[in-house]
């Protein structure tokens, strides 16, 4: 189990639930850590956990029947995912991939449903997750069959700075143009020829390593 302040630290859900169910909640949670390009599970796999991002960036995706990567979205810290699976306790319908050396944590399943059942705080919490991870999915279907590799890129980075998700996330981004690519199912010689033309449009500002985000909702909205 994790303490208190750990639990505050790496759940923004957290805050707002009271002393009994923020016991239930750290009594419910380990840390693991993952090297860069490990599997934290595999399509199929039953993962009774609730998951989330303490450090790193992840990729939820899966593969073809013919063999083709499909990127489904990244979680980077700070982010909460597979809420779904937990509640149906079925297998997980993606694979979950740390693009770099990641920790993260993981809630049993019995706390997760005492949280859900007893805590309305924490339900209010689940409702806007899953209707922003709906919205977000349906326009992965846009995303997959309309857009262009900039535009791609530039939902692909908008995603991880979602306010809903991960609120309070600072501008700026620590990445890798291969970590880009991957998330956005491009090479990374794509990725890097469209991060320039969205820095070219005032959107994000590159350095070595890492990024910084001057305007999330052009990018969401970008079809260049």
């Amino acid at each position: 189990m994790i303490t208190a302040d750990r639990l505050r630290s790496i759940a923004f859900w957290a805050h707002d639930l009271n002393e009994k169910e923020r016991e239930y909640a750290r009594r419910g949670i380990i840390e693991k850590a993952f090297a860069k390009g490990a599997y934290i599970c595999h399509r199929g796999d039953y993962l009774e956990s609730w998951i989330g991002v303490t450090s790193g960036l992840i990729k939820l995706g899966s593969f073809s029947r013919s063999g083709k990567a499909v990127s489904l979205v990244g979680v980077p810290s700070g982010g909460w995912f597979g809420e779904g699976s937990v509640l149906k306790n079925e297998a997980r319908q993606y694979d979950v991939i740390a693009l770099r050396d990641t920790r993260i944590a993981l809630m049993n399943r019995p706390a997760f449903l005492w949280l859900f059942e007893n805590s309305v705080v924490f339900n209010r919490f689940l409702v806007r997750q899953f209707n922003e991870r709906l919205g977000q999915f349906i326009a992965l279907v846009e995303y997959d069959r309309m857009l262009n590799a900039p535009a791609r890129v530039a939902r692909s980075i908008a995603w991880l700075f979602n306010p809903t998700l991960c609120p309070d996330r600072p501008r700026q981004l620590e990445i890798s143009q291969e970590e880009i690519g991957l998330l956005s199912g491009l090479s990374r010689q794509a990725a890097n020829a469209s991060l320039k033309l969205l820095e070219s449009k005032g959107l994000l500002r590159l350095e070595r390593g890492k990024l910084t985000v001057i305007d999330v909702s052009r990018l969401l909205r970008f079809e260049e």
